[in-house]
């Protein structure tokens, strides 16, 4: 018995290859009619440019934040954040930077059957899960599905 034997799975889009066509002028010079790519090498571009060009400043962010509310260092605020700690706030924006990132552009909203059951089964009361049950044989059998 092999743990990984019928293992199937759909890879996100993000890493399946795509080709950028290139201008007929570049391409004539160059003799290549096309780059391919994905698009995880254009995300990790994006997150390279923010790592080297904007989180280096998280220290200056958070002492701009420091001076704004009068603190010596963030033990005030954030308990046990302070002197040492104080030294991680690019650690913190660039985490906050990957996050946003992640969740707004790349990752996949999928609706899959035990998500819909999960919401019918602990949102809906009986009275709607028996008319939502009417209302999806209805359709099936207008589809010809029953």
């Amino acid at each position: 018995m092999n743990a990984f034997g019928n293992v199937q799975c759909e890879p996100n889009s993000v890493f399946l290859w795509s080709a950028l066509d290139l201008p007929q002028a570049i391409s004539q010079t160059i003799h290549i009619d096309a780059i391919p790519y994905t698009p995880f090498q254009l995300h990790s571009l994006v997150i390279a440019a923010f790592a080297s060009l904007v989180a280096p400043f998280g220290g200056f962010y958070a002492s701009a934040f420091k001076r704004s509310i009068n603190a010596k260092d963030f033990s005030s605020v954030i308990p046990g954040h302070g002197g040492l700690t104080d030294r991680f706030d690019c650690q913190f924006l660039m985490g906050l930077f990957s996050y946003v990132y992640y969740t707004s552009l790349i990752r996949e909203h999928r609706v899959g059957l035990g998500s819909v059951m999960e919401t019918v089964v602990t949102r809906l009361s009986a009275e709607d899960q028996v008319e939502l049950y009417r209302e999806l044989a209805r359709y099936l059998k207008g589809q010809g599905k029953l």
